[in-house]
């Protein structure tokens, strides 16, 4: 009895041990000289896949007859009217809590009047004259820089130019140009 080929073709010789690949002939009808495979090669092709047993077990489950379960059904198919049927639930979740807070919402409604947010005007006025401060101070800086004779960027010389005017937006919430209350 011959020995069976492996998967790539190599054929093991009984009596030697010696592994090759047979002689073969071509389409042409010219024949192809037997190869030989040094001892301790495997092709990629005899090379057997690792299988994960817990894997497999887990990816086969489902797939056979289990007593007392049913087969199972397009995963998609049933994901798909799994969603629509939550979509659907939660749909008539909110009507019905739009209904019932429309019979509940008038009545609290007409009961409590909208409460009216009071601006504090004193503490609004003081938070701006801490801004304009802060921006006078160092406007007065950068042109203490100009006068020392840096050169300054164009940002910074129109941040200078503006003294006057943020002196003037501190006057009319009635600060002096030191930002101290009048």
């Amino acid at each position: 009895m011959p020995p069976q080929p492996s998967a790539s073709g190599i054929v093991t010789d009984e009596r030697s041990g010696e592994r090759k690949i047979p002689e073969s002939v071509r389409a042409d009808g010219s024949t192809r000289k037997a190869i030989k495979i040094r001892p301790g090669y495997r092709p990629p092709e005899d090379v057997e896949v690792y299988k994960n047993r817990t894997a497999e077990t887990f990816r086969s489950r489902g797939k056979g007859p289990v007593p007392g379960a049913e087969g199972l059904k397009d995963d998609k198919a049933e994901l798909a009217s799994a969603a629509a049927n939550k979509n659907a639930k939660r749909r008539e979740a909110r009507k019905k809590a739009k209904a019932a807070g429309e019979e509940e919402g008038e009545t609290i409604k007409a009961a409590t009047p909208a409460p009216v947010e009071e601006v504090d005007s004193e503490a609004e006025r003081e938070k701006k004259a801490r801004n304009l401060k802060k921006k006078l101070r160092q406007a007065k800086d950068l042109k203490d820089k100009k006068d020392g004779g840096e050169s300054l960027l164009p940002e910074q010389i129109a941040k200078v130019i503006k003294i006057n005017e943020l002196i003037r937006e501190l006057d009319a919430l009635g600060f002096d140009a030191e930002g101290e209350p009048k």
